[in-house]
């Protein structure tokens, strides 16, 4: 029987799983919409990987990403990290001199300084979702064009408009009025590449320096329009690594393999979830002044400021 560790990141538009290689090497990955119910992508995603990969055993599990808690919760992962760590310690795997990591998901963005493999500070954008892979999911749907071709259109621009990128509402509005104005689409859509290029580092780098080696990670790293627009603003060679799609889980994996190397013992992951349902519920607690909302699966809690669930 193959053995794997297993990574999962589970995102708030996608659960990505990865099964890793004790050299560090994926084996198979899969990426499963997330759609509001991640227990059941994370099922579908785990049902997609036996499928491709056959009967394997799990050595060690690392979980990250917004669902973290409770998918850790559900499968006994190992470990369960931040997505600033996990996506650190993959950038790190793939160039262990990284300086930056740009990392664009579904639903946020976030910015990462590291030195020699450890991150020295980050910023992250939750606030607006201009600039993330549902925005431009948004606007290739509603272009009528496939989000794989909105990059490659895009490039052959060579004469960009100006879209104003501080915010989705207003973007949408300025593609709009160029269309009207009967600007060429690949203009507009190379402007709204580099208008987003040019709000990510406005709102995230905030004037700081972006030192190299660069690696843009995530699903918008696929877009070459993109990757071109972080290269002329910071005018510096940005980078997009082999495993840029899953560097979450990919980086999930590796701490879990570090656990095992460094407690041994056997993995607590467990398939036992794939059997059965599960159900989630939420409360506010009201013994402090916090009134925090607190989220319970089974005996698991989390939510809680003071520490009390």
């Amino acid at each position: 029987m193959k053995e794997y560790y297993l990574g999962i990141d589970m995102g708030s538009v996608s659960t990505n799983l990865v099964l890793m290689k004790s050299d560090k090497t994926i084996a198979h990955k899969v990426y499963v919409r997330s759609k509001g119910r991640p227990v059941d992508s994370l099922k579908d995603g785990m049902d997609m990987l036996q499928k491709e990969a056959g009967e394997f055993k799990v050595l060690g599990a690392g979980v990250t990403g917004s669902g973290r808690k409770l998918i850790g919760s559900l499968t006994g992962a190992d470990v369960i990290k931040n997505e600033i760590t996990a996506h650190a310690v993959a950038a790190a795997a793939e160039v262990p001199m990284v300086r930056t990591i740009i990392e664009i998901g579904g639903q946020d963005s976030k910015l990462i300084w590291l030195q020699e493999g450890i991150v020295q500070d980050f910023a992250m954008n939750t606030v607006c979702a201009a600039g993330t892979g549902s925005f431009l999911d948004r606007q290739a749907g509603r272009l009528g064009i496939a989000i794989d071709e909105l990059g490659p259109l895009a490039q052959k621009s060579n004469n960009p408009v100006r879209i104003a990128g501080r915010c989705a509402v207003f973007a949408e509005s300025d593609m709009i009025h160029k269309q009207q104005e009967g600007c060429p689409l690949a203009d507009i859509l190379r402007g709204l590449c580099e208008a987003l290029a040019r709000n990510f580092l406005s709102n995230l780098a905030k004037g700081r320096t972006l030192r190299e080696p660069i690696l843009f990670q995530g699903g918008v790293a696929a877009n070459p329009a993109m990757v071109a627009a972080f290269q002329r603003e910071l005018q510096a060679e940005v980078r997009v690594p082999r495993y840029f799609d899953v560097m979450g889980a990919w980086g999930a994996a590796i701490v879990a393999l570090e656990e095992r190397q460094q407690k041994g013992g056997v993995s607590n992951f467990s398939m036992d979830f794939m059997q059965r349902s599960v159900e989630t519920v939420g409360f506010e607690c009201s013994d402090c002044s916090n009134h925090c909302w607190i989220i319970r699966s089974g005996t698991a809690f989390w939510g809680s400021r003071c520490g009390k669930y």
